[in-house]
C-alpha cells in the first residue's frame, strides 16, 4: 500500500477528472490550469533535479533540449541520470541552470517542446512569464522529498506521467520507493535505542560543496534506518532543518561514534573540505572516531538537488555501518546498482565512484 496512498488517490483522481472535462487540462503545483495536448511527444525540463524526475519516469527520448549544466563535464558529478543517459550532453541548449531559461532559444528549438516542465519556480525565470513568451505550456512541479514531503513528491510524479503517458510507471516508482524506505525502517525499528550509536554526516553540499561543518540535520538515510543524528533538533527552524553549519566546537564537545563524509566536499580541492579538515585540523583529529578510524564516505545527497536513488543507496550503506548484523545480506554497492538500474535504467555506482577517489561505502583514510 502507498505511503500517503488516500490523499494521493485524491490528488490522482481530481487531476483526471480535470483532464477528461477538459481534454487537456492539468492543475500544476501552483494550483495553475495548464492545457498541454493530447499527446506530449516533445518536452523540454527546467530547474534542479527536473530532468532526473522524467528520466525515473523513462521518457528521456522525448527530450529536446536540455540547461547548461548537462553540457558540462567536471572532474566530478554525482547525478546517476547524467551518467546514465549520454544522449542528454548532445542535446541543443536552451539556456542556464537553475531555472534561468532563454525564451528566444527555446523558440529557436527544432523541433520545439510541446511541454516545458519547470521545477523551483522561484529561482530563474517566472513560468507564467516564461508561457507567455514562449506561447508553450509551462507545468510548474514541486520537487518534493522523501521525507515531510514525500507525499508533493508522488503527486508529482504523478502528474508527469499523466502529461507524459507514463501513468503506470509512476505508480511503479511510488511503489519503489515505498518498499524500499519500509524494508530500510523494518530493519532497525527494533534497535534499543542505547544500542544506537551517535553519528554525524559532514560536507553536504548547499549550492556549492562546503567543509566538514556543513551537515543536514534531517538527513533520510538516517531517519530511515532510525539513526542517532546529533545534529538534529526539534527546535531548529526549517531552514536550519533542511541545511545548518554546526560550530567546530561543538562537534568536538558531542565527539560522536561514527563519522560519515559526504563526498561532494572533495570538489574543494586537496587543501580545503571536509577530508582535508578531517586529516589536518587539530580540533578534528581528538575526535575519536577519527582516531579509532570510524569515518565512512558516502555519496553526495545533494547534487542539482536531492538525488533520490542516492539517498536510498546510502541509506542501506549507513545501515550496514551501523547494524551490520541487521544489513547481513545486503552488499551496499550491489545494491546501488540495483537502485540504480530501476531509476536511471543503468548501474552507475563504479563509474560515480570513481569520480570520487572510490572513497564511496568505505572507511575514509585519514592518515
Amino acid at each position: 500500500m502507498h505511503y500517503y496512498s488516500n490523499s494521493i488517490i485524491i490528488f490522482f483522481l481530481f487531476i483526471v477528472l480535470v483532464a477528461s472535462a477538459s481534454a487537456r487540462t492539468v492543475i500544476d503545483a501552483l494550483d495553475r490550469k495548464v492545457t498541454v495536448p493530447d499527446r506530449v511527444e516533445r518536452v523540454i525540463c527546467s530547474g534542479p533535479g527536473c530532468l532526473r524526475l522524467l528520466t525515473f519516469l523513462q521518457a528521456e527520448e522525448l527530450v529536446v533540449a536540455v540547461d547548461d549544466i548537462e553540457s558540462k563535464r567536471n572532474t566530478f558529478d554525482a547525478r546517476p541520470y547524467a551518467l546514465a543517459i549520454s544522449r542528454y550532453q548532445t542535446l541543443p541548449i536552451f539556456g542556464q541552470f537553475r531555472g534561468h531559461d532563454n525564451p528566444e532559444l527555446i523558440l529557436s528549438l527544432s523541433p520545439g517542446p510541446q511541454v516545458i516542465f519547470k521545477t523551483y519556480s522561484t529561482m530563474g525565470h517566472d513560468p507564467v512569464e516564461l508561457q507567455q513568451k514562449t506561447g508553450i505550456p509551462v507545468v510548474v512541479l514541486n520537487y518534493g522529498n522523501l521525507s515531510s514531503l514525500r507525499n508533493q513528491f508522488y503527486q508529482t510524479l504523478q502528474l508527469m506521467g499523466i502529461v507524459l503517458g507514463r501513468e503506470q510507471r509512476a505508480e511503479e516508482l511510488i511503489d519503489f520507493f515505498d518498499a524500499t524506505i519500509t524494508d530500510l525502517q523494518q530493519r532497525t525499528a527494533t534497535v534499543p535505542a542505547d544500542q544506537r550509536p551517535s553519528v554525524l554526516l559532514g560536507g553536504v553540499a548547499f549550492k556549492g560543496p562546503h567543509g566538514f561543518n556543513s551537515t543536514e540535520p534531517t538527513y533520510p538515510p538516517f531517519q530511515f534506518v532510525n539513526a542517532y543524528n546529533l545534529a538534529y533538533d526539534e527546535a531548529m527552524t526549517a531552514k536550519e532543518l533542511s541545511n545548518t553549519t554546526i560550530a567546530k566546537e561543538q562537534i568536538v564537545v558531542w565527539d560522536p561514534d561514527i563519522l560519515f563524509l559526504d563526498l561532494s566536499t572533495l570538489q574543494m580541492g586537496d587543501e580545503a573540505g571536509g577530508l582535508y579538515e578531517l586529516q589536518n585540523d587539530p580540533a578534528y583529529r581528538t575526535l575519536t572516531a577519527v582516531r579509532e578510524d570510524r569515518v565512512y564516505g558516502v555519496l553526495p545527497y545533494n547534487w542539482y538537488t536531492s538525488n533520490h536513488g542516492s539517498i536510498l543507496a546510502n541509506a542501506y550503506y549507513v545501515g550496514s555501518v551501523l547494524y551490520p548484523e541487521r544489513f547481513a545480506d545486503i552488499d551496499p554497492r550491489r545494491t546501488a546498482d540495483d537502485i540504480y538500474s530501476f531509476l536511471v535504467g543503468r548501474p552507475v555506482f563504479d563509474e560515480m565512484n570513481r569520480l570520487f577517489g572510490d572513497l564511496a561505502f568505505a572507511a575514509i583514510p585519514l592518515r
